[in-house]
């Protein structure tokens, strides 16, 4: 003989079900409908001990994800090699962009670059801390995590299920909490440093320049931190994996653009100044970053040989460059030819 029973709890019917077991035994057996979908997940309700009560099949909390039972589990891992990787690829962006704007609309005889340089630092590295010191845990230089499984973890609101075909449920939530919002919250910290201290620091330093050239690198600000902002929500998941290849193709395009608009040719000519020193050392860093990147340092005997290729791309410049002439190729150019 069967009995069922139904228990009510907010936003929950479960149905437990007893039947007979021998004379006069019961067993008990919860029975719940299968949760569908890939990111619906069961919210624990009640627990006591070893007893566990969870709800109808929904979205999941924030800062919880979906196991493979289909119960939210709170997100309790410590970010990996690679996750911090991104996170710090994602911070760079808003820096090299400010420096280059700078570098852009600063002029060659102006003063004002260097302090400009490392005020922009300075407002990326406070956000940055501010960022962790307000993620969970609150108040520490670390966060919490959920492991990133697939590319559809960045958009799990293309996965809500549809049962009946007709209704959908809305199981949209952050799969890999905190990835993709930290990064929202990061620009934001950017944004509100940058409009509180470099205005004042312009206005008083920036002598040098016009009075519509000293505040242009601000505005170049107010454009890219809204495409930045769209590039991170539309393409977080696509950025995620592919910002090694992106920081290696454009570090050495950048690089190959730099030496041959500078006509350097040989060592001497790079020697020359300190600022194409501090250039060409800054996009070794780059280089580097993407190497550790792609190899993730897996296996650490094996892919730290690699960071010996850092200066191929400059010396392979070096060598090859009387054969093209940039200089010339740069005349003609100007000359239209």
């Amino acid at each position: 003989m069967i009995f069922q029973e139904k228990l009510n709890f907010p936003n929950s019917r479960l149905t437990r079900t007893y039947s007979t077991v021998g004379c006069g035994f019961f067993e008990a057996v919860d029975i719940q409908p299968a949760c569908l979908g890939l990111y619906c997940g069961k919210t624990l309700l009640f627990k006591n001990g070893s007893t566990e009560i969870y709800g109808e099949c929904g979205v999941c909390p924030r800062g919880q994800r979906t196991n493979a039972q289909k119960y939210c589990q709170p997100c309790t891992e410590s970010p990996e090699l690679y996750d911090w990787l991104y996170l710090g690829f994602m911070a760079m962006l808003p820096l090299v962009l400010h420096w280059f704007f700078i570098e852009w609309y600063s002029g060659k005889k102006s003063s004002s670059a260097l302090f400009q340089h490392i005020t922009a630092l300075f407002e990326c590295t406070v956000a940055a801390l501010v960022t962790l010191l307000v993620s969970e845990p609150v108040g520490v230089l670390h966060i919490r995590s959920c492991r990133v499984l697939m590319l559809s973890d960045w958009y799990t609101m293309l996965y809500n299920p549809s049962p009946d075909y007709v209704t959908t449920v809305h199981c949209t939530h952050e799969a890999v909490y905190p990835l993709y919002t930290i990064v929202f919250i990061y620009y934001a910290f950017c944004l509100v440093l940058m409009m509180l201290l470099r205005p004042l620091l312009v206005k008083k330093i920036a002598c040098g320049l016009g009075k519509s050239d000293r505040f242009k690198s601000i505005y170049a600000a107010l454009y890219f931190f809204p495409i930045l902002t769209v590039l991170q929500a539309v393409g977080g998941g696509l950025l995620y994996y592919a910002f090694p290849y992106i920081i290696l193709v454009l570090s050495l395009v950048t690089l190959a653009v730099y030496m041959s608009a500078s006509e350097i040719e040989n060592c001497y000519d790079l020697l020359v100044r300190k600022k194409r020193l501090i250039v060409l050392f800054s996009h070794w860093l780059l280089h580097a970053y993407g190497i550790i990147s792609i190899s993730r340092v897996d296996k650490l005997e094996q892919d730290l040989p690699l960071l010996a290729l850092v200066p191929t791309p400059a010396l392979f410049y070096l060598f090859t460059a009387k054969f093209t002439e940039p200089s010339r190729i740069l005349s003609e150019g100007a000359n239209g030819h």
